[in-house]
């Protein structure tokens, strides 16, 4: 068991080193801070990634309804898949980027950056207009502004889940893995949620006469979230851990970090990335798939209602998920959780032909949503936690942002994939088993790697983690007294 046993409420670890080691002996954590000085970073932090869940997830939905009116120059081209996936490329380039600049310069100005940036490209795909009013000028212009929009989501991960990470540092022990989970994971949950509801009410409102004003309001309101959280992040400061261990003053000696840090990225990132590949693939085309078993004849709005169903499935999987990384640690929540999930894939498959039939809608997404709900009390919990923690914060942001994108490249794969999947099937039955039968083996190799591949991850492993980092640079001939930002 992992469970960490402290009992003290708030105990920022006293980082002084005895002098042998060669570590800096002059920065301790502020301990004079209140119970909201020390949650607020935590939330400017980590709660952008709703922008990520909203805006990844309503494009399922708005691409149903730019289906709905442009059936030929949309639903049966190439720019339903590029809508669909451009965003995931510009993700994963604002992941490398931007984890390159929260090591080397500053993780509040990185997170700033991108959130404005966010904004920007938010509001622009609500207006994607092609030259002339031209249909396929306005498949391209969406497509870019996804792209840019992708670039900018990408900052949230390395600046703003890090930032998150190195925040709860300064909170109860035993809590700490919750706190970081309800602000990144759970808010990308509320975000799926959010993104399926809207469509609903929004076609709702405007009845399906008015389709071409539905998806564009679809798509604004994702300017909401991010310039709500805009003054908190003006306000943020440095997380203490990074001011204590930045290396942005200093050489970045990535010749060994590499020969440090090899093995556990590569594991890290090959469990993000077979994860997202099945995990965004599922959820952005649940609305079509139940489109599918309803048929041709049943109202849009009530399609929407289904996939909202089946997204608030995500919400009980990961609030039960942060509590029980707390309890059994992050390594295996995330290997039980892919383990049942892998149970309840084979189950979808096997019983695919009576759950697909119209009149089984209900079960079918009972079970789809218990499928979903066991891969969030796993990796879409834990994965995210294990790459803040398994590296140094001197090198924090470029770790977990490899490992992210190493996810989004999964689902950009996965977007296609699925696709490809579904198409080459040799009847409709098989169309809709595959992917749970492909999901299922992936799920069960996670689990492998997560239980005999992935360290152990206690309460205090930040600090334990920039403990062993320094010391091996030391022992490598590397001054790491010019480590921090008060190094002179």
């Amino acid at each position: 068991m992992e469970k960490d046993t402290d009992p003290n409420l708030y105990e920022p670890k006293d980082q002084s080193y005895p002098e042998e080691s060669g570590l800096r002996n002059d920065s301790v954590i502020n301990t004079n801070k209140g119970t909201w000085d020390r949650v607020w970073p935590v939330i400017a932090c980590g709660a952008g990634l709703f922008s990520d869940g909203y805006l990844n997830s309503v494009i399922g939905s708005v691409s149903t309804i730019l289906s709905k009116i442009y059936p030929t120059e949309y639903a049966h081209s190439t720019a339903r898949q590029n809508v669909n996936a451009i965003t995931f490329a510009g993700t994963v380039l604002g992941m490398l980027f931007f984890g390159w600049t929260s090591d080397h310069f500053s993780r509040k100005w990185t997170l700033l950056t991108s959130t404005i940036i966010l904004i920007v490209f938010a509001a622009l795909c609500a207006g994607s207009y092609g030259a002339g009013g031209s249909i396929g000028g306005l498949f391209a212009a969406l497509t870019a502004y996804r792209f840019f929009l992708g670039f900018a989501i990408g900052g949230e991960y390395p600046a703003g889940s890090v930032g998150c990470a190195e925040s709860t540092g300064e909170l109860k022990s035993g809590t700490r893995n919750r706190w970081f989970i309800w602000f990144t994971n759970v808010q990308i949950d509320l975000g799926f949620v959010v993104a399926a509801i809207t469509p609903m009410i929004v076609v709702l409102a405007t009845t399906e006469k008015h389709l071409r004003a539905a998806w564009r309001i679809c798509l604004g309101l994702g300017v909401i979230p991010p310039l709500s959280l805009l003054w908190l992040r003006i306000k943020l400061q440095e997380p203490e851990a990074f001011k204590r261990e930045s290396m942005a003053k200093t050489r970045f000696p990535y010749w060994l970090i590499l020969k440090f840090y090899w093995w556990r990225l590569l594991v890290v990132s090959l469990i993000w990335c077979m994860y997202d590949f099945s995990a965004y693939a599922f959820g952005i085309y649940s609305s079509t798939i139940l489109t599918n078993l309803e048929g041709n004849d049943t109202r849009l709005w009530v399609s929407f209602g289904w996939n909202t169903l089946i997204n608030f499935f995500y919400i009980p999987g990961c609030l039960a998920g942060s509590f029980i990384s707390d309890w059994i640690g992050p390594r295996y929540t995330l290997a039980g959780g892919v383990l049942i999930q892998a149970i309840m894939g084979l189950v979808m498959a096997g019983c695919y032909a009576t759950l697909s039939k119209p009149s089984h809608v209900p079960a079918f997404v009972v079970v789809y949503g218990l499928f979903l709900a066991f891969g969030e009390v796993g990796p879409g919990d834990n994965i995210g936690l294990i790459a803040s923690k398994t590296g140094a914060t001197a090198v924090r942001g470029q770790y977990y942002g490899i490992a992210a994108a190493f996810g989004k490249i999964g689902a950009f794969i996965g977007t296609y994939a699925f696709t490809d999947i579904m198409n080459d099937a040799s009847n409709p039955i098989k169309a809709g088993q595959n992917p749970f039968w492909v999901a299922s083996a992936l799920c069960i190799f996670e689990a492998f790697l997560a239980i005999f591949c992935v360290p152990r991850i206690g309460q205090d492993t930040i600090d334990e983690e920039d403990k062993r980092f320094r010391e091996y640079l030391l022992s490598q001939g590397y001054d790491t007294g010019t480590i921090g930002l008060k190094a002179m």
